[in-house]
């Protein structure tokens, strides 16, 4: 799909040449364009009670007298926000839906900006989305071939810069969203190694996908000790993108790659099990972050780490109480197998000291008592430290992929104790999230760090069940930040 930014014809939105053109139009603002033949369609609507200036709603207009598109949809957002924005644009493009439309302008009626314009191809990019991987008989959607933004003539180059950007990320969303969709019968963990590889050779990535013996030879006992149980080969994913001099600090991102996750012994309940394949969810942003940065290629170091393995029942399993050596030498007592997810991070987080790198973020579908605490709307956001924490907050709001930031008090470490080994893997019910966030911190004192808890962003539940693609955008806007600080 091709995304442009085009001026406002001097005769007006009537004069694009376009098979459709979607107004958006603020809730807050007047139910009016500045268009003469639009503005009178859009006065009978009104009179006649078919259209209202409230948010969500919509209005479908044909041959529309001295307009040159055909299609015409009034779409009312919230405000001019590119939130709102993109919303709006997405009620735009269900009213369009099967009609055939090769080329589709959109025009928000006030200051758009670059904001908007990638909040337009994440609009796109989710309205067109449909899983066909292992469903090739699903009913597919036509989109346009050509998506244009219509902007005043002095913010074109704004516009363009916001397209491209957000070109990037709705194909890295993609990418996460796509890999998270797959059964784990298909998204493996060797799968996962070869799509780094192939990622690699088309953008350039340095890549190194580590086996068993590799992670054996580096002591990386918690992470293997998780594999145990499963027939299919654990891998260790390593990509790098060099976008900055060598003498620069990377940033890393570590992804969670649980391909399937039964529990191990402390087995789950069987409902709803299937959703486990989305237990990657972490890798799959790691993923498309990388694929997102290396398209745009800011003047920065990005390293990719993705721990990634199955976890299941068998004879070699681990079991409850069984004792491990982590990388970093410290010893895990495991209470419970199904809290895996934090001993895979744990030898990734040390393994990242190697980059000494100038901060480390570990993404994660980590914890129920995460979803518990925010729902499905905010991810879980945990630092210790105050600068880092606020520079993915900032990201999350540019976004518009929010996290909320969590406790990381010292008291929440007690519940880690063990007669044992040096720590337990779990702690008690009670403050869940941030017991799993006090035990990765444990592993991540040679450098500022952060923790995105993201289980109940990652992906969707019931009728709208699949992957998300989150939060490739705030890591994205995370990395994009870091560089720019630095140009």
């Amino acid at each position: 799909m091709n995304f442009h930014a085009l001026a406002t014809p001097a005769e007006g939105l009537g004069g694009l040449v376009a098979d459709a053109l979607v107004v958006v139009l603020p809730a807050d603002g007047k139910p009016q364009t500045g268009d003469k033949p639009l503005d009178a369609a859009i006065a009978a609507a009104t009179k006649g009670g078919d259209f209202e200036l409230k948010s969500g709603r919509t209005l479908y207009l044909h041959g529309v007298p001295g307009v040159k598109a055909a299609r015409v949809v009034l779409a009312v957002a919230r405000d001019g926000s590119a939130k709102a924005f993109r919303a709006a644009v997405g009620t735009g493009l269900a009213a369009l839906k099967n009609r055939a439309v090769k080329h589709l302008a959109v025009r928000l009626v006030g200051a758009a900006d670059a904001t908007h314009a990638e909040a337009l191809t994440l609009a796109v990019d989710q309205a067109g989305y449909v899983y066909t991987h292992t469903k090739p008989s699903a009913e597919t959607v036509a989109m346009p071939s050509k998506v244009s933004l219509v902007v005043d003539k002095d913010a074109l180059v704004a516009a363009k810069h916001g397209l491209a950007q957000g070109q990037a990320v709705a194909a890295g969303v993609a990418m996460a969203r796509e890999c998270a969709n797959r059964p784990a019968n298909h998204c493996t963990p060797t799968w996962l190694g070869e799509e780094a590889k192939r990622l690699g050779k088309e953008f350039g990535l340095q890549v190194q996908v580590l086996d068993r013996k590799a992670c054996e030879k580096l002591g990386m006992g918690s992470f293997l000790s998780v594999s145990r149980g499963s027939e299919e080969p654990l891998r260790f994913i390593v990509m790098q993108y060099h976008g900055a001099a060598k003498k620069d600090a990377p940033l890393v991102l570590v992804g969670k790659g649980i391909t399937f996750d039964t529990g191990g012994i402390s087995l789950k309940p069987a409902a709803d099990m299937d959703e486990m394949k989305f237990d990657m969810g972490g890798a799959a942003s790691v993923l498309g972050t990388m694929r997102a940065v290396a398209e745009l290629k800011p003047k920065v170091n990005l390293v990719g780490i993705i721990p990634t393995c199955e976890n299941m029942p068998s004879g070699l399993a681990t079991k409850p109480g069984d004792v491990v050596t982590s990388m970093s030498g410290q010893t895990i007592e495991i209470l419970n197998t199904d809290a895996e997810g934090r001993l895979i991070l744990c030898d990734a987080l040390t393994y990242a000291e190697r980059f000494k790198p100038a901060a480390v973020v570990d993404i994660a579908t980590l914890t129920g008592a995460c979803v518990v605490a925010l729902g499905h709307h905010h991810a879980g956001l945990f630092s210790p430290d105050d600068s880092l924490a606020g520079d993915l907050l900032a990201a999350s709001r540019s976004a518009d992929d929010p996290c909320w930031r969590m406790p990381l008090d010292d008291e929440y470490d007690e519940g880690l104790k063990s007669n044992f080994a040096d720590m337990a893997n779990v702690g008690s019910r009670a403050g869940g999230a941030i017991t799993a966030a006090k035990f990765l911190q444990r592993f991540t004192k040679a450098y500022p760090w952060a923790h995105l808890d993201v289980a109940g962003v990652a992906n969707r539940s019931g009728a709208a069940k699949g992957g998300t693609g989150r939060p490739v955008g705030l890591l994205t806007h995370f990395v994009l930040s870091r560089a720019a600080r630095k140009a």
